[in-house]
């Protein structure tokens, strides 16, 4: 794609208006940002500008681009051929239209797309990681390459959440941080493996649509669900094979004999006591420290958690069944005469039901979602009046997406958005050395309604010139489930 020059530039050299750092870049190099080159004395996109087709595989027909006689420049049914920013390149400063706002026809309605790689200070990652495993305690700082990127936040069900990234990390500490965040966010952004260590706690391989790799070891599922939801789901297939089962749970650990299901069931006390704060019948917390090993806990040994049988009501030869809540880690013990639980090797039958626990566990990935703020280059580069761009947003006029696919937009003020990298497609992603994050923007709404929101009319183009507009156009296949 071809820009503007500028001509501030001394002897051969021309300067880049892409961005705040404006670059002098020399015949044949590139800028700082590797996205814009000096190509004979013209300022061009390195990179392709991306174009997504619905093949037939996607539900879809397959239109080259270059057809000459079959393709009249119009987007049928949901879009066959649709304009991303990816490689579309940037304006700066705030007021120059977009690059590219490209009109075409869907269905019969006059349709336009406006598309800017976006220029983003205010933007991060929420990951979030398919483990037990303890990562770290909340609110610990997440570091890559000894530099805070963010923190550990709340967990969810089965999972780890991180949020990286942010304004303070790129802008507010040293050069160093706001330069490794910024690598960081690009490359878990693009899809590629970075290795995260959190104060007080793991060091994590994250890769967006990859198994997380905690302190060396690749986890293989996620959990079933906490202790007491595995002795509800599992409880009747246990009934009359063991005697007592406890599903270890750093969140809630379940026993059997004691749980609402095994009481249903009929399954007698046997006597167990187990550590940590009971909370409701069959269901403990605390009954270890959070770590690496069963169940998301600190413990190698599920006896610990243990206490004493009852006497009173605990007999020789009472069968006992310890499982975590993936399957990872099992056990199968009997109670001597001292009450005392000895190991034995498993049955066939319970390890059955330890292997229906692993199957029913979900493989566990890493999920990354980017989150930034459109704010006033974006929105200057659609309309003259900003605002009325967030209303039509709000108002569900205009559709954004990023790269393609589908964003979910925050409710509340500006264009706050969060996008799922694994539905983009590859190297969408970029940055320019402020630093910030250089990420793919779409805005989509009715050509009667962008003009009503005082949209560059001037500046709007038809889908088929595009072809003769930029030097180098590439058309890939739709990727995951974007629509």
């Amino acid at each position: 794609m071809v820009t503007e020059t500028a001509s501030d530039g001394a002897g051969d050299k021309i300067r880049c208006d892409a961005c705040p750092v404006m670059c002098y870049i020399k015949p044949g190099a590139a800028g700082a940002c590797d996205r814009y080159a000096n190509q004979d004395g013209v300022l061009v996109r390195v990179d392709p500008h991306i174009l997504l087709e619905r093949t037939v595989s996607h539900g879809g027909k397959l239109v080259p681009f270059q057809a000459s006689g079959d393709w009249d420049g119009k987007i049928v049914h949901q879009p066959e051929l649709f304009v991303t920013a990816i490689g579309a390149g940037t304006t700066y400063p705030d007021y120059k239209p977009a690059p590219f706002i490209v009109s075409s026809q869907i269905e019969g309605v006059d349709m336009v797309t406006v598309v800017t790689e976006g220029i983003f200070s205010y933007c991060g990652v929420k990951v979030k990681i398919d483990t037990d495993r303890y990562l770290g305690p909340e609110a610990a700082t997440v570091r890559v390459d000894g530099e805070a990127v963010g923190h550990v936040t709340t967990s969810e069900y089965g999972s780890q959440m991180l949020s990286l990234g942010g304004v303070h990390h790129l802008t507010g500490g040293s050069k160093k941080e706001g330069r490794v965040t910024c690598d960081a966010l690009m490359d878990l952004s693009n899809r590629k493996p970075v290795e995260l260590v959190v104060d007080g706690g793991a060091s994590v391989i994250v890769q967006a649509g990859q198994p997380p790799i905690v302190n060396g070891v690749k986890e293989e599922r996620m959990r079933v669900g906490c202790g007491s939801a595995t002795i509800g789901m599992f409880a009747k297939q246990w009934q009359g094979k063991v005697d007592e089962v406890v599903v270890v749970d750093d969140h809630i650990t379940g026993v059997l004999s004691e749980h609402q299901a095994g009481k249903l069931l009929d399954i007698p006390a046997t006597g167990i006591k187990m550590k940590g704060r009971r909370s409701t019948p069959g269901r403990y917390f605390q009954v270890a420290q959070p770590g690496t090993g069963w169940g998301g806990t600190d413990i190698s040994d599920p006896l610990s958690i243990l206490g004493p049988f009852d006497p009173k009501t605990a007999k020789p030869g009472t069968t006992l069944l310890m499982v975590s809540t993936t399957g990872e880690h099992a056990g199968y013990y009997v109670l001597d005469e001292a009450l005392k639980p000895v190991q034995r090797e498993m049955p066939p039958e319970l390890q059955f039901s330890v292997e229906r626990i692993q199957e029913n566990c979900e493989p566990a990935l890493c999920t990354v979602l980017f989150m930034a703020g459109a704010g006033g280059s974006l929105r200057a580069g659609v309309t003259d009046n900003p605002v009325r761009l967030t209303r039509s947003v709000k108002d569900a006029l205009t559709r954004v997406t990023s790269g393609g696919a589908p964003v979910y937009v925050w409710p509340g003020g500006g264009i706050t958005y969060m996008v799922d990298v694994t539905q983009m497609p590859a190297g969408a992603f970029g940055y320019v050395p402020t630093p910030a994050i250089v990420a793919p923007i779409e805005f989509t709404l009715r050509l009667s309604d962008y003009a009503a929101l005082g949209g560059h009319m001037d500046y709007v183009q038809p889908l088929g010139s595009l072809k003769d507009a930029s030097k180098d156009i590439r058309q890939l296949p739709w990727p995951g489930q974007s629509t």
